[in-house]
């Protein structure tokens, strides 16, 4: 005990409350989320439950910013607004409004890296993809990889390995 305050107390988080740096990172999220909201369309801004008509009209002001040094100044008013709103329902209908197209680029990379290893493996490749699509035809996929093979061998551009590519997101695309 040192000048009649207790040592524990006086570091003690919920008697002081939140950090400087804590504040500071919030705010920083608020702000990020707010020109997140700028970015929208609005038929997708219509989407997002903003009950705040000064936050919705600096929203919509900010679109029409072209100063650069204005535009930041004018999100960080955006964050300001920010402060006094709950962030975690618009955040919610931020993901519900952007996760089928997070999905179809997820589904599109996993083609991707299946169509690297099936190149990658060679013939073996054929095995690699009825392993994932049964109903695929095995004459087709041999002859896209011996193509391919053919092309790198001759330095050619890499069409067998498009084709390869719109084959497997046909057999994707069938399979559901």
């Amino acid at each position: 005990m040192r000048d009649g305050i207790d040592s524990d107390d006086a570091y003690d988080e919920e008697a002081l409350g939140p950090s400087k740096t804590r504040l500071k990172k919030e705010m920083h999220a608020r702000q990020a989320l707010g020109e997140r909201l700028t970015e929208l369309s609005n038929k997708q801004l219509a989407q997002i439950p903003v009950e705040d008509e000064g936050l919705l009209r600096a929203i919509h002001e900010t679109r029409n910013i072209n100063s650069r040094s204005a535009r930041r100044r004018h999100l960080q008013y955006i964050g300001k607004l920010m402060r006094d709103i709950d962030p975690a329902p618009i955040e919610e209908a931020l993901d519900r409004l952007f996760q089928p197209a997070r999905k179809a680029n997820e589904k599109f990379h996993a083609l991707e890296r299946l169509r690297d290893e099936t190149l990658g493996a060679g013939l073996d490749g054929v095995e690699l993809v009825l392993a994932k699509y049964p109903e695929a035809d095995r004459q087709q996929l041999r002859h896209l990889l011996l193509q391919h093979q053919r092309e790198r061998e001759r330095q050619q551009p890499p069409a067998a390995s498009r084709k390869l590519f719109r084959y497997l997101r046909e057999l994707s695309e069938a399979a559901g």
